[in-house]
């Protein structure tokens, strides 16, 4: 088992420390803190086995960037449609 920093966790896994830190006080990860020149430092314990459970559950950050791009492609179709019907409806009053 070996012992990380949060912020060198939270650069192995693409996360921001404040998600780090969530995960440190819901419990998803395990974690010791320990006192280094008069400050207490937390250290997260690092293991392949817990490791893989959590990787499953963090998104990639491609993954939101498609569902992103797609959302946004079918408000953009919905919004080109309700234009169509308009000028549509515009073209029968004139």
């Amino acid at each position: 088992m070996e012992r990380i920093t949060i912020k060198a966790y939270a650069v192995k896994h693409k996360l921001s420390i404040f998600n780090v830190m969530k995960m440190l006080k819901s419990g998803k990860v395990k974690s010791e803190i320990f006192q280094e020149k008069g400050r207490e430092v937390t250290y997260i314990l690092y293991d392949e086995e817990s490791e893989k459970a959590i990787e499953e559950q963090i998104i990639p950050m491609e993954n939101k960037q498609e569902v992103q791009v797609h959302e946004s492609l079918r408000i953009l179709t919905q919004e080109i449609q309700a234009l169509r019907k308009e000028i549509e409806d515009l073209k029968t009053k004139l």
